[in-house]
């Protein structure tokens, strides 16, 4: 994601579905960029991400496998924000369980042309 080997403007559409949480927040701007670059004018993007503050690390995945994964956690605003520096526009965001510890979101934006 910090270096899509696609060309400008070549893709109607990215999901980044659960991803970018494991890109620190220093990284985010240069990924956010790359999608940028990649999709067409009035592309859709789509990021799925955990809602919340700082950092976890994962020490068990689904199934109960061991692993040694870092989750960052954003607050939509943060986000919202970097994706219009990006150069998209915010169409959507959309709270999932926002009752729970760490609830998640979907933010919606086009590639602004």
């Amino acid at each position: 994601m910090t270096d899509l080997a696609l060309p400008d403007a070549s893709v109607a559409g990215v999901l980044a579905s659960w991803s970018l949480i494991h890109i620190p927040d220093d990284s985010v701007p240069v990924t956010l960029a790359h999608f940028r670059r990649v999709l067409r004018p009035d592309g859709l993007l789509v990021i799925g991400y955990h809602v919340g503050v700082g950092t976890r690390l994962k020490t068990q995945g689904y199934g109960g496998h061991p692993m040694r994964v870092h989750v960052h956690l954003r607050q939509p605003w943060w986000l919202a924000r970097q994706a219009r520096k990006a150069g998209f526009t915010i169409e959507a965001e959309w709270a999932l369980n926002p009752e729970n510890e760490v609830s998640q979101a979907i933010l919606f934006a086009l590639a602004s042309a």
